[in-house]
């Protein structure tokens, strides 16, 4: 059993140390304010610039659409070329075309380029090239020029297309997008900065005091803790939750150093009274070669009852131990541990008949010792129930039997041990496993299927009743195969 210093000594091992800062919940709140400020960011700039540009582009093909109704108001559409750069200029365009009826007429034209102008229509213009067009036009080539066409809206026609140098957009573009980032990015800022002072006033504030409640709980349960607040939200009930937790764990430690403190003594009790019953078992001893009738009438009572208290200071001990040593498996054939078990359980010189169904060369990975502990402690608990059955004797039924039967199932060896006893009785069933309940009458102590079953849990197995009745008991062990 531990004592106090060693589970406070486990806990303190259990709890992490304090998380550096770079690696703390504040520090990475803040790297995802930060990211969700710029993914805000770019949805606003993005749109921005694509309405922007599209807008740029529209307002020059509306004055060049005016431009070109004035022309067509000339006598045969003639304009002088110092009146066409005048348009022109004003239109801020180099060319003007009109598609009708699938004819295009040249309105407004302007010298030769250096470069094919890019075509950009904005009558069926989808979403992706309505948000890259701004970029292509922010990063393109200096000397690119853009060739735009729209459905016209102060004349007839099917479209009115446009010449322009992208240079001039470029650089309203490239204003914008300043002027648009500054303010976008102030005011990102500002409400980023807003939501992480609220997530740090309701989330870390309290999470760090939850944590400050934990370290200082495992430096010092005894210390009282802060009181929990009377907030209403999940962070106030976990505080009240926590502080409710720490208080059961005091007083479980609490009992575990009363129980430490007594487990000691016990352990001392146990040791000077196994010293004295080797004495009185060598007294008897002695007194076996005596010829007086009353001593040889009285003598196996005796022996019965050191014999008794000796196993209950033994098992007690076991029990009593802090806990139990890792299992080391070893590959073990399993009838050769069956009667080696038999043996210490007393099963030789007994009236119980050990019956092994067991296939050959059947084997199981489970450390030696331990598994012989099971398996004595269940053959030594059935011999006691049959060997304790007054009617058994009574109805003549002869001498009892355990059977020991092994198979593998999902993977697993599974062992049965059946006897054919009286059963277990209804009203210790449910408690069957606890420590101090037995079944195997008064010679029983009550801790022999407490043990066994946490020497199989520490093979990652399990030992459960599967039938008790009349007609005897089967108890099944679990181990790794």
């Amino acid at each position: 059993m531990m004592t106090r210093a060693e589970v406070l000594d486990r806990m303190r091992g259990l709890w992490p140390p304090r998380v550096p800062a770079r690696r703390g919940l504040a520090w990475r709140l803040l790297l995802l304010t930060v990211a969700f400020t710029l993914a805000v960011e770019a949805l606003i700039v993005a749109p921005g610039a694509a309405s922007f540009h599209e807008r740029w582009l529209l307002d020059r093909l509306q004055a060049a659409e005016l431009a070109s109704v004035g022309v067509e108001a000339l006598p045969y559409s003639m304009v002088e070329p110092d009146v066409a750069e005048d348009l022109l200029a004003i239109g801020g365009v180099q060319a003007v075309v009109v598609g009708e009826q699938g004819v295009r007429r040249l309105l407004l034209q302007a010298p030769n380029l250096p470069r094919a102008p890019d075509l950009i229509d904005l009558r069926r213009r989808d979403l992706a090239a309505r948000l890259t067009d701004p970029w292509t036009t922010l990063f393109g080539h200096p000397d690119r020029s853009l060739r735009v066409q729209a459905r016209p809206r102060y004349r007839s026609g099917d479209y009115v297309e446009i010449l322009a140098p992208a240079e001039p957009l470029k650089r309203e573009l490239a204003a914008y997008l300043a002027n648009s980032l500054l303010l976008s990015l102030g005011l990102s800022a500002l409400a980023g900065l807003l939501l992480y002072a609220g997530l740090a006033f309701l989330v870390l504030r309290p999470l760090r005091r939850v944590t400050q409640s934990i370290e200082s709980f495992a430096a010092d349960p005894e210390a009282p803790g802060p009181a929990p607040t009377d907030r209403g939200d999940e962070i106030g009930q976990v505080e009240r939750e926590l502080a409710r937790m720490q208080e059961e764990v005091r007083q479980s430690l609490r009992s575990r150093a009363r129980l430490a403190a007594l487990g000691e003594a016990v352990a001392k009790i146990n040791h000077d009274l196994r010293n004295m019953l080797t004495s009185a078992q060598l007294a008897s001893e002695r007194l076996s070669a005596s010829s007086d009738p009353q001593v040889a009438k009285t003598l196996p009572r005796l022996e019965r009852a050191l014999g008794r208290a000796a196993s209950l200071t033994r098992n007690v001990l076991d029990y009593g131990k802090s806990e139990e040593p890792p299992a080391e498996l070893h590959r073990l054939a399993l009838a050769p541990a069956v009667v080696a078990a038999a043996e210490d359980a007393g099963l030789d010189g007994s009236e119980v008949r050990l019956v092994r169904a067991i296939p050959a060369r059947f084997s199981v990975r489970a450390d030696p010792d331990q598994l012989n502990r099971i398996l004595v402690n269940l053959l030594r608990n059935a011999r006691q129930v049959i060997e304790a059955d007054a009617a058994r004797k009574a109805v003549g039924r002869g001498k009892g039997r355990i059977r020991v039967s092994a198979e593998t199932r999902d993977g697993r060896a599974v062992i049965r041990i059946a006897d054919d006893g009286p059963g277990i009785p209804e009203r210790i069933r449910a408690r069957l496993f606890q420590p101090f309940v037995s079944a195997a009458g008064p010679e029983g102590t009550g801790l022999g299927l407490s043990i066994a079953r946490e020497l199989a849990a520490g093979h990652r197995g399990d030992l459960r009743l599967v039938e008790t009745g009349p007609a005897g008991t089967t108890f099944e062990l679990t181990l790794p195969n």
